[in-house]
């Protein structure tokens, strides 16, 4: 601790012997740190200006009040040579003079003067027309703060009616969200079995030596080949059936036989030579 802070910490450590002995009591134990020196520091050097100030007021005061004793002392010679003195006065008199003064003390008015009466009347009129506006800015504040209690009175039970509805529908959320789950569970499942399975399917083509050429629109384009090629081997085909009806005759039986088999070999080459031609023009 520095020489400064060990300073500070003695005069704060006076301060508080004098104050706590003027009010009659012992100064509590605590923990003397830099930071509650500091504190202290500061409340003393307020308490010590107020104290200062307090001072000077009642000193004024004090010479005030010396100065309506001496001016009471001879307002009063003044009265009782002129047979005036209060004990000679009718206590109707006495009684209006200090209700005066009353008055005149409650206006904080140094005199009994009709102007200074006017005055404070004035200046209380004026204070009444301030303590007016103020009350009206209040109650229009007061109403609009009402206003918006209401309004948040609303909100907050519809608030309370939302959330008892949704907390009614809390338990068949959850069942729900809980159905989701095992539907989300067994989708995870099926895609897996899926991608095996597309997988499996993707070696098989592998192996059976399937190519991106072989397209399904390559294929389509052979089997309506095959189905022109039916067509024009279907009336060989019943010729070949219609001879088998007839009656047996080698020689015929077997040039008929062999002019067949020559148009049918010719029908399967020319199916071998469309289909050929499919396949090169793919590649």
């Amino acid at each position: 601790m520095s020489g400064g802070e060990k300073e500070a910490m003695a005069e704060v450590k006076e301060w508080l012997v004098k104050t706590f002995e003027g009010a009659g009591k012992s100064v509590p134990e605590f923990e003397y740190t830099p930071r509650s020196v500091k504190h202290l520091n500061h409340l003393m050097t307020l308490s010590k200006s107020k104290d200062e100030a307090a001072r000077l007021v009642a000193r004024d005061f004090r010479l005030k009040a010396s100065e309506y004793r001496s001016q009471a002392a001879r307002i009063r010679e003044i009265l009782e040579n002129l047979g005036l003195a209060q004990e000679s006065l009718p206590s109707n008199v006495v009684t209006s003079a200090q209700v005066l003064a009353n008055v005149a003390n409650l206006l904080n008015i140094r005199d009994t003067e009709m102007s200074s009466f006017l005055v404070a009347m004035g200046d209380i009129s004026l204070r009444k027309t301030e303590v007016e506006e103020k009350r009206a800015e209040v109650n229009k504040e007061s109403k609009l703060l009402l206003d918006y209690t209401r309004k948040a009175i609303a909100r907050l039970t519809y608030l309370k009616r939302t959330l008892a509805q949704l907390e009614d529908e809390v338990a068949p959320c959850e069942a729900q969200k809980e159905s989701w789950e095992t539907n989300l569970k067994v989708m995870a499942a099926k895609e897996r079995q899926y991608n095996q399975q597309c997988d499996n399917y993707k070696r098989m083509l592998d192996r059976s030596g399937y190519t991106p050429e072989v397209s399904h629109g390559i294929l389509v384009e052979m089997a309506e080949h095959r189905k022109e090629l039916e067509k024009k081997t279907k009336p060989i085909l019943d010729t070949l059936r219609s001879y088998q009806d007839l009656p047996p005759d080698k020689a015929l039986a077997a040039l008929a036989i062999e002019d067949k088999k020559r148009q049918y070999a010719d029908a399967e080459k020319y199916l071998e030579d469309v289909l050929q031609s499919a396949l090169a023009s793919s590649e």
